[in-house]
């Protein structure tokens, strides 16, 4: 019998919530309402809210993250989607849209630093009929695991490599939609993060190098290699990292546009594979929001 018909409910959610709030959750009551959602039995749950209380990262503990609407496995190891990271998403979601109604056949969409796949796995199941050619990759042979969960064959292709060197030589020129989920924390920062991504995440899908951008310049550098013509590069950044990662964008060749949202203290630099438009900004601009992937 699932927790939320039992008789104990109300005095197994008023523990949980007391235990939660010690720990200076300020979400202690939707927490304890996940875990009472997924544990089994109360023996499970009390382990479960004693491995949250510990620091573990909530969606670690459930084992799933909610993004943008779908449930995406995640594992330990595994750099957790963030919601702002919805944002890249929507923007990438749009451009593949127009990439699908400008000419027959299925767009060819690459993520690449995809972690758990979530990013990928929210544009093939938001793509319109008949979908995308999808290819996922990541340096992490654990995030590639758990991406392939996420994304199966039957939606898309996930391999490990370091950036291109995953994508199959066949995409080549004509991808229509890349995107990026890069490490954008300079490595001085990376010890303010919050415990949850210090101590549980990967280095590797946090450091940015001295400036936050060595991993964006790496992929922007080789962007217009593997973009159709008119084809767009996406990545996520900060909002303080954005002039220099549109730079970047603009020095590899491509022409930058920053998008930002302000709910979601969420910035994206969008590169186009043609030289039709310089950088601008569009939505809301959100001044001096923090960098973290925390």
């Amino acid at each position: 019998m699932s927790l939320l018909a039992s008789p104990l409910l109300p005095s197994l959610r008023s523990a949980a919530i007391a235990r939660l709030r010690t720990t200076g959750s300020v979400f202690a009551e939707d927490e304890a309402d996940l875990l009472l959602a997924a544990a089994g039995t109360p023996d499970v749950l009390d382990a479960m809210v004693e491995r949250r209380a510990a620091g573990l990262p909530l969606e670690l503990v459930l084992g799933w993250a909610e993004f943008c609407g779908l449930r995406v496995a995640v594992a330990p190891g595994v750099f957790v989607p963030r919601r702002r990271t919805e944002f890249l998403a929507r923007q990438a979601s749009t451009l593949i849209a127009a990439a699908a109604t400008a000419r027959a056949g299925r767009p060819v969409v690459a993520d690449l630093c995809c972690g758990s796949g979530a990013v990928g796995a929210a544009l093939a199941a938001a793509a319109p009929a008949p979908g995308i050619e999808l290819y996922a990759a990541d340096i992490d042979p654990a995030a590639v695991r758990c991406a392939r969960r996420n994304i199966p064959r039957t939606v898309g292709e996930v391999s490990e490599g370091d950036l291109y060197e995953g994508l199959p030589t066949a995409v080549r020129g004509r991808i229509d939609v890349l995107v990026a989920n890069v490490p954008y924390v300079p490595t001085h920062q990376v010890g303010l993060l919050p415990p949850e991504a210090r101590d549980h995440e990967p280095l590797v899908a946090l450091d940015g190098g001295t400036d936050g951008l060595d991993i964006l310049r790496r992929v922007t550098a080789e962007a217009p290699q593997w973009l159709t013509p008119g084809g767009h590069l996406l990545i996520e950044t900060s909002e303080r990292q954005a002039a220099s990662a549109a730079e970047a964008f603009r020095h590899s060749g491509l022409t930058p546009r920053v998008v930002t949202s302000e709910e979601e203290y969420a910035t994206v630099v969008i590169g186009s594979a043609d030289s039709a438009r310089g950088i601008g900004c569009s939505e809301s601009a959100t001044p001096g929001h923090p960098d973290p992937r925390g």
